[in-house]
């Protein structure tokens, strides 16, 4: 168990580094984004170099204070929302902001932890490259936290997650020590690869300091289009053949049901959609293509093959940027749509890909019995991503269905482990799925890492409580 950060040692830690790097928690700092939890902090430390961060996590090593890392604080799962046990040391990677280089004739882009993903984006962007990691919160999200959580994002399908865009890593591990691995290299067979140790380790065994991330040749020509189909298996279907038709150009495939819509209009009436009314279902489309390829012909040709074969009913194509940008803003705001309706709960998993659509009708089935639930499903269909998430009957807030809360997420949970899926495709375990992991994990896989945890971190001070259980003696 952790200890408490005393007077004397904050005294200390503030002595041992640069004046000002220790600061005060800030108002509605800590929070989740839901509203529901609430994070605790001893101190927020704000280090501006890799031997400052060395200097904190050596100390709290020392002294058996808990040390949480701090990025954009977007995160859904809790991982930077330390709510129970002694007050932690916060370590805020909001100094770290530093894009260190580019080498645009090699693809690769160094950035410090700290710094935005779109201000990554920008630096590659300047160097006529695509660093292609995209998110909904992407203007205010952290690097780092990134690749803590190995996100996904919008363009998976084609270009990967988080951790398959990564190259090499600086992190700070949990005695203090500073492991210098910021190589650009496509191959390094040297042994074990702690990269991918660290990378959705989610701050549990050592602090990321830095990143070489890939960068790829930007598109010459992008368009997207909005299509119409008749279900979750016609849009399986359409997914195959645009495959067969466009190949490696399909940046996204996303899937939207017509509740996404319906939220979309209750709670964001001036948002223009492509469709008077709002389809059961449809697939968002974005291609990115070079050369002489035309992505508003190929997109065409799409829709046609899928209408002839009775994949697709109706369609809207991009005409220019600006249309493709309004396509994006439907399908990048069902989550500030979700969160004005205010969930019973969400839901972040992945199934295998031809079993989705049993598996969206089997659980609206199932939670109906539960009790009176509208569920808007929706996601990142070329890769098995859906959001899954369970709302109120019209008319009635979350807080009437606070008693069946937990009765909701087992039940999507149970159908997704029936399904061999995951509970966690994203968004990582954090605090708020630490019990699930428990629940549905390998038992190997789980021994396996906390015998990783133990050898790493033997004094548990790496984002005490997250991914893994805290026991009291289990690190004495």
């Amino acid at each position: 168990m952790t200890q408490p950060a005393t007077a004397a040692f904050l005294d200390r830690l503030a002595a041992a580094l640069p004046s000002g790097t220790l600061r005060a928690r800030r108002p509605g700092e800590l929070e989740d984004p839901r509203g529901r939890y609430h994070g605790q902090a001893a101190v927020i430390a704000c280090p501006g170099r890799v031997e400052e961060v060395s200097t904190v996590v050596r100390m709290c090593h020392e002294a058996g204070v808990g040390v949480v890392p701090l990025g954009g604080g977007t995160g859904l799962v809790l991982g930077q929302v330390a709510y129970d046990g002694p007050a932690p040391v916060i370590l805020s990677l909001e100094r770290m902001t530093a894009i260190r280089a580019v080498y645009a004739s090699e693809n690769v882009i160094i950035a410090e932890a700290g710094a935005i993903l779109a201000d990554v984006q920008a630096a590659a962007a300047e160097a006529n490259r695509l660093f292609p990691l995209s998110l909904a919160s992407e203007g205010s999200c952290r690097i780092g936290g990134n690749l803590a959580t190995n996100a996904g994002g919008l363009n998976v399908l084609r270009y990967g997650n988080a951790r398959d865009l990564c190259l090499g890593l600086e992190a700070v591990m949990p005695d203090g020590s500073i492991w210098h691995g910021l190589k650009r290299l496509r191959k390094d067979n040297t042994g074990y690869d702690l990269r991918n140790l660290l990378i959705g380790a989610e701050g549990t065994l050592g602090v990321i300091t830095a990143a070489s991330l890939r960068l790829f040749p930007r598109p010459d020509h992008a368009a997207a289009a909005v299509f119409v189909v008749s279900s979750p298996q016609a849009a399986l279907e359409l997914l195959a053949m645009a495959q067969a038709m466009i190949g490696d150009g399909i940046s996204a495939f996303e899937l939207m049901s017509g509740m996404g819509f319906a939220f979309l209009s209750e709670t964001m009436p001036d948002l223009r959609q492509p469709f008077q009314s709002p389809p059961e279902w449809c697939v968002l489309i974005d291609l990115g293509l070079s050369g002489v390829s035309d992505p508003e012909e190929r997109l065409s040709a799409l829709f046609e093959a899928g209408s002839a074969a009775g994949l697709v009913s109706d369609g809207v194509l991009s005409q220019n940027e600006a249309q493709r940008q309004a396509f994006w803003a439907l399908r990048e705001n069902i989550p500030e749509a979700n969160r004005r309706i205010g969930s019973i709960s969400s839901h972040d998993i992945s199934i295998p890909l031809s079993r989705i659509p049993e598996f969206i009708p089997e659980g609206i089935e199932r939670l109906g019995k539960i009790a009176d639930i509208r569920v808007n499903c929706f996601g990142h269909l070329g890769d098995g991503n859906l959001h899954y998430n369970a709302f109120p009957a019209k008319g009635r807030s979350r807080a009437e269905y606070e008693n069946v809360r937990g009765a909701v997420k087992a039940c999507v949970h149970d159908l997704v482990a029936e399904y061999d899926g995951s509970i966690s495709a994203e968004h990582g375990v954090g605090r708020l799925k630490m019990e699930d992991l428990e629940r549905y994990g390998d038992p190997v896989k789980l021994a396996t890492m906390r015998a990783i945890k133990a050898a790493l971190d033997p004094k548990g001070i790496m984002n005490p409580g997250a991914v893994l259980r805290q026991i009291d003696d289990q690190f004495e």
